[in-house]
């Protein structure tokens, strides 16, 4: 899609420097690059601004999607399609309109509601994607990682690491709705992409939260300071307890004195990013102080755990409350404001970006200019 932009800007390319010869040299040059073309080839000087601009030129724009929508529809999900209907999940992806139709909510993420009814289960696969789920209601329902029950509450984070077995079950009398987050378009892009289902219905269990056992607690750093160590490896923590991050947050947001506190969801036994292509963040933002406006290299969708405020992307004001989800593209100028203690858990292809020393921000001297509000659907 964005290539195929890039053609159509180099064929208007090769026009206007057709049509600026005179009438022998436009032909000559006319049948050069129809020769070159024949041949699968491209010449860079016709397109080298768009292969290479100053600054990210993502596709992907922002976005919100209304939590009252997102419900609503995951309901009627429940009721109209059956858990195998059209494969083993029912699953709502975030389709950013900037991305021409696919089923991403930026080049590199995707995001997504699902629901799981009462007494149902989503039956065993692995894939090549990492995976994480982040509780937004609901209870009684867990999720086996390689045989690892991990139960499921509002606020926690699951992960499903890459090439891990892992299901769904919920043994309870309500649904639960969580927020899925992928690197499935990048692990795409890459052409990496491997699944499989598993033969049963749902896998041996060999116990439940063996993981958090092991590693209680743990888990949680300040955004930007982790140290990477040699490799980096999927954390042996599957579950990041909602009660460990409001400490955590707490503590972060009265020691900095500022209106965001920001921690990143980590491996605690090496400081890596919890999963090595997919950063997963949580921000306290206190009310009534706007932060600083940043740009940041690759993108994010930032879904409201709790709270009431506002965001500033590009100069486009997004309002925002429990449940909303947000994407947020490559460099584009992010700050916000809270109108209540607000918490958001994030996504961010943010640790590919630093493992291939591509990562940087900057932070703006004034504060962006606010043009308009955006009005969803």
């Amino acid at each position: 899609m964005v290539f195929g932009r890039i053609a159509a800007v180099s064929r208007a390319y090769y026009d206007r420097g057709a049509m600026n010869l005179a009438g022998g040299a436009t032909s000559e040059l006319e049948a050069f690059y129809a020769d070159v073309a024949a041949l699968d080839l491209q010449p860079l000087w016709t397109q080298k601004r768009n292969l290479m601009p100053s600054s990210p030129a993502p596709a992907a724009i922002p976005w919100l999607w209304r939590w009252t929508h997102l419900r609503r529809l995951a309901e009627r999900s429940g009721e109209l399609i059956g858990i195998d209907r059209g494969g083993d999940r029912r699953v709502l992806a975030l389709a950013n309109p900037g991305l021409g139709g696919l089923p991403f909510t930026t080049p590199t993420l995707w995001a997504a509601v699902q629901y799981l009814g009462p007494g149902e289960g989503a039956p065993p696969h692995r894939h090549s994607p990492g995976a994480i789920r982040f509780v937004i209601e609901g209870e009684s329902v867990w999720t086996t990682v390689d045989g690892d029950a991990c139960d499921m509450h509002p606020g926690d984070l699951v992960l499903t690491p890459r090439g891990r077995w892992h299901d769904h079950q919920n043994g309870g009398n309500a649904p639960m709705i969580w927020f899925d987050g992928l690197d499935m378009p990048l692990v795409i892009g890459l052409d990496a992409m491997f699944y499989e289902n598993h033969s049963g219905s749902a896998q041996p269990v060999r116990g439940r939260n063996l993981s958090e056992r092991a590693h209680a607690g743990g888990g949680l750093a300040p955004v930007g300071r982790r140290q990477a160590a040699g490799k980096p490896e999927s954390s042996p923590l599957l579950v990041y307890r909602r009660e460990d991050t409001d400490a955590a947050l707490s503590r972060a947001l009265a020691a900095n004195g500022g209106p965001i506190a920001s921690l990143e969801f980590v491996n605690p036994v090496t400081g890596d990013a919890a999963l090595p292509t997919l950063g997963c963040e949580m921000h306290r933002i206190a009310p009534g102080r706007r932060t600083p406006s940043i740009r940041r290299a690759g993108s994010s969708v930032w879904l409201v755990h709790r709270g009431r405020g506002t965001t500033v992307i590009g100069g486009e004001r997004f309002e925002w409350a429990e449940g909303d989800v947000f994407a947020i593209p490559s460099w584009a100028p992010v700050d916000h404001q809270a109108d209540e203690l607000s918490d958001l858990f994030v996504i961010s292809d943010r640790p590919v970006l630093e493992a291939l020393g591509l990562y940087r921000e900057k932070t703006l001297e004034e504060p962006q200019e606010v043009r308009g509000t955006f009005a969803p659907k």
